[in-house]
């Protein structure tokens, strides 16, 4: 049995973290924290968890969380993070930060996107990227996870097994995605209102999205080479769950459903389609699953693959990490 704290608790992401962890066998939520007027129980803000989980959630204070736990999942905005981690690991902690703070191994991309200045350089090299399917023995004896994004989650494991098995022409890679607004997070902006979303869709942030220089990053990691791909996200008027149709080309013949197959078989939550059929949103909203579909013809290679942006996309990827990192049964509170 592990001690667990969530620092963010009242976000999304932090929400999610909560339910799931109460379905654990192995865990024991000791501490929950977030930026609040007033400390109060976390189940007068989410009633539903009343009589299940009633600690009072009030601001992160680090002695108080080193006390209590043993693993901190950080579910909080991006440039929040760095002001934490070096202390949670000072004082001996294990840490899953949700957050794009630790994803990034060049600080200048960093600091281009996120538009500030990274507060903890040295803690970059010590993170480890937190996708189960391609890093999973590095998660499992890491102190500190950078637990993916969610357009990169379903991105990358679309375009795994091509680019590491040298199978795709990387002079062409297009990823269109569609994600439901909770990916946004939850905060006011005229832009996520209800009446400003609803009966509509549209493209933004087109190919300068936060998101595309962690992609290019773990693409050109399985390339053995720089790779820049072409993302454009979609803003869908739905509340969660990522749809990517992603269009490459093939460097020679091959059976790209069987090596999909082949590629994925031990893998507890990466299903494949069976030819001829694609994933839907409804498949996967959750879950913890991905979904991929594969059209492969002579004229190129169309991928689509979905995911729930704030479970596969989030904390429920976080969860399977921190299964693997205290070989827990890595599907434990997941299905």
């Amino acid at each position: 049995m592990i001690n667990v704290g969530i620092v963010g608790a009242t976000g999304y992401a932090g929400e999610e973290l909560i339910g799931i962890l109460l379905r654990h066998p192995d865990v024991r939520i000791t501490d929950i924290s977030a930026k609040t007027v007033k400390p109060q129980r976390i189940s007068e803000i989410f009633p539903k968890f009343k009589n299940r989980i009633d600690l009072i959630c009030a601001g992160p204070d680090l002695k108080r969380i080193s006390a209590a736990c043993d693993l901190v999942f950080l579910a909080l905005p991006h440039t929040v993070s760095m002001e934490l981690v070096p202390g949670l690991l000072r004082m001996g902690k294990r840490v899953i930060d949700l957050s794009a703070d630790y994803r990034l191994r060049n600080v200048g991309t960093y600091e281009k996107f996120y538009d500030t200045k990274h507060k903890d350089k040295p803690n970059i090299a010590l993170s480890t990227y937190g996708l189960p399917e391609l890093y999973r023995a590095k998660i499992k004896a890491a102190k500190l996870i950078a637990n993916p994004g969610c357009y990169p989650t379903v991105s990358i494991l679309a375009l795994a097994p091509v680019i590491a098995l040298g199978l795709a022409d990387l002079s062409y890679c297009i990823i269109d995605a569609k994600s439901g607004v909770t990916g946004a997070g939850r905060r006011l902006a005229e832009g996520f209102l209800f009446s400003e979303i609803n009966e509509d869709f549209k493209a933004y942030k087109v190919n300068v999205h936060q998101h595309s220089p962690e992609i290019n990053q773990e693409v050109s990691r399985l390339a053995g080479k720089n790779v820049s791909v072409t993302f454009v996200p979609h803003l869908l008027p739905v509340n969660r769950g990522i749809l990517a149709t992603i269009y490459i080309k093939k460097k020679k013949p091959c059976d790209l459903l069987s090596l999909y197959k082949k590629f994925y078989k031990k893998e507890p939550f990466v299903r494949i389609k069976e030819k001829g059929s694609y994933p839907r949103l409804k498949d996967v909203v959750n879950t913890n699953f991905c979904d991929i579909g594969i059209n492969d013809s002579e004229d190129g290679v169309i991928i689509i693959a979905v995911i729930d942006n704030l479970l596969k996309g989030a904390a429920g990827q976080a969860v399977q990490n921190m299964n693997i990192m205290y070989s827990f049964p890595e599907q434990a509170a997941l299905l």
